[in-house]
């Protein structure tokens, strides 16, 4: 007689999360109708339906919402299993999968996968791209590793180590260089340009903006980065920045970049793990080298 696998609940665990079969078998890189094959056979063993099929999406009955939780808690159990035999390794090996906000992504990773490859080269880097609260949800239900944040997070299963702080910098049109920067009041009736809602760094930059006072009476909302500096560029307005993205984003825009008086806006970055995984020593190794690239240190 077949018995419920490991495979069955990865299967399941991927349906739960996306809601629909399509995009779950890309998930899983299996075809739809394996997936849908594996899921009946599921039901078939538990003897129950755990999935109510509609025509664009699927919903859990309640004992496949009930196993939904326990799967999780089984394959992140199995995860770690794999992690302490690992965490015996020196140095590290095999896959990790490391989430990174987008705000810091196309900046420091290429320097992290440098740097990491060279100290660890046998090691599976498996990096993923995200807004924090996505990021966090992976890491707790054991789909990520590690993650590189902005701080705090403040989850209380989530370790939280400090890398390095980071200055804003303001982005104005290339006409306006050499201008007074302005204080907070007048940025606050200057049409600003952020990211769009999910971003941590928009809350961050509406925070400094805001200061004691109301938030500014003139938004625009982009998806990256890249977006609001073109945006910039053409006039539309002013944005900020983290120091990190000035060198690509403002290369190929008519812009200036002047700092803040003191006290300027700045954001803490860090990494973040589970305080569970068995990789917490290694962790703190993949953190010195993190934050050595984003100072520009010598690799120790």
């Amino acid at each position: 007689m077949s018995a419920i696998t490991l495979k069955h609940l990865r299967y399941f665990e991927a349906l739960a999360r996306h809601g629909h079969f399509g995009r779950a078998a890309e998930a899983c890189a299996i075809s739809q109708p394996a997936l849908s094959l594996q899921m009946k056979e599921l039901e078939e063993l538990l003897g129950a339906q755990l999935i109510e099929r509609g025509a664009r999406q699927i919903r859990l009955t309640g004992l496949g919402e009930a196993l939904v939780g326990r799967s999780r808690d089984i394959l992140r159990a199995v995860d770690e299993l794999g992690d302490l035999a690992r965490a015996s390794y020196s140095p590290l090996t095999g896959r990790l999968r490391i989430g990174v906000i987008p705000t810091i992504a196309p900046y420091l990773l290429p320097q992290i996968i440098t740097r990491l490859g060279a100290r660890f080269p046998g090691l599976d880097l498996r990096p993923r791209e995200a807004v924090t609260h996505t990021l966090v949800d992976d890491l707790i239900e054991g789909r990520l590793d590690t993650a590189i944040v902005a701080l705090p997070v403040s989850e209380p299963s989530l370790h939280e180590e400090p890398l390095f702080d980071e200055e804003f910098v303001l982005v104005r049109r290339e006409a306006e260089a050499g201008k007074p920067v302005p204080n907070v009041e007048s940025l606050r009736e200057m049409r600003l340009l952020l990211l769009e809602e999910g971003h941590c760094f928009r809350e961050q930059a509406l925070s400094f903006c805001a200061g004691s006072g109301a938030v500014p009476r003139d938004l625009m909302e982009g998806s990256a980065l890249s977006t609001l500096v073109q945006m910039v560029g053409a006039g539309i307005g002013v944005t900020l920045i983290p120091q990190m993205a000035v060198g690509i984003e403002t290369r190929s825009a008519p812009v200036s970049v002047a700092r803040f008086d003191t006290p300027a806006p700045t954001r803490s970055i860090g990494m973040i793990w589970r305080r569970t995984t068995p990789l917490a020593d290694q962790l703190a190794e993949v953190a010195r080298i993190v934050r050595a690239a984003a100072t520009g240190r010598p690799q120790a």
